[in-house]
C-alpha cells in the first residue's frame, strides 16, 4: 500500500468536498431554494461528500 498516495487522495477529498457541496448550495440558491445547515449536519455532509470522491478517485481492479 502507497501510504503518501493514500494521504494525498485523502487530502484532495476533504479540500474539494466543501467546493463541491457550496456549489450545489449556491446552484440550488439560484434556482430560488433556501437552505439553512447547522454545523453538525455540514460536517456530516463534508465527511460524506469526501468518501465519494475518495471512491471516485481510487482506481477499480
Amino acid at each position: 500500500m502507497d501510504f503518501k498516495k493514500s494521504i494525498l487522495r485523502l487530502v484532495i477529498s476533504l479540500f474539494l468536498s466543501p467546493i463541491i457541496v457550496y456549489i450545489v448550495l449556491l446552484a440550488a440558491k439560484s434556482a430560488g431554494s433556501s437552505y439553512e445547515m447547522t454545523h453538525g449536519e455540514t460536517f456530516i455532509i463534508w465527511l460524506l461528500m469526501a468518501i465519494v470522491i475518495n471512491l471516485s478517485l481510487t482506481e477499480k481492479a
